[in-house]
């Protein structure tokens, strides 16, 4: 799902689009899935348990944040999260450019598996420590470290924390 567009860096930076925001790969403006109602949901239940820890830990956690993961390459996961602190300020539209603790992408129904692995791979390769796909309609979860693995939890060694399916799906 792509737009052809060829604009320069600086105009996407500075383009709000009216439905959903869009990706930017060298040069071409790339559209992304429209979430449906369990990916709305499980993306609201995501960042309800990251903001519920910030009480006792440095979180914060962002929903579909631009960010710059290398000249001409910016992407939007579905939630980011960053810890210890908040991502640096950036004058203007600048997206932060160092990786958060944490990229979570949430499948919607039109996603297509293989631009999606694509897509954690690079936030993988980008530096992300954490790096998860999270599907609400089989209610699954994966991480992606070498490769993407189903998993029956989602952990965070560096905060002692462990994120259960049951606290993410309705």
């Amino acid at each position: 799902m792509s737009t052809k567009a060829g604009i320069p860096v600086d105009e996407y930076l500075h383009t709000s689009y009216p439905d959903l925001d869009r990706e930017y790969r060298d040069g071409e403006v790339v559209e992304r899935s429209l979430p449906d109602y369990f990916h709305s949901r499980t993306q609201a239940l995501l960042i309800v348990f990251f903001e519920a820890l910030r009480k006792q830990l440095p979180v914060v956690a962002c929903p579909e944040l631009r960010l710059k993961l290398r000249a001409g390459l910016y992407l939007i996961p579905d939630v980011a999260v960053f810890w210890p602190s908040k991502p640096a300020s950036v004058a203007g539209y600048m997206p932060p450019d160092s990786p958060p603790l944490i990229a979570i992408e949430v499948l919607s129904t039109d996603d297509r598996l293989s631009k999606v692995r694509e897509k954690l791979e690079e936030y993988k390769a980008w530096g992300v420590p954490h790096v998860w796909l999270v599907d609400p309609h089989t209610k699954r979860v994966y991480m992606c470290d070498k490769v993407l693995v189903e998993v029956t939890s989602l952990q965070i060694p560096e905060l002692s924390i462990e994120l259960l399916p049951n606290q993410i799906f309705e």
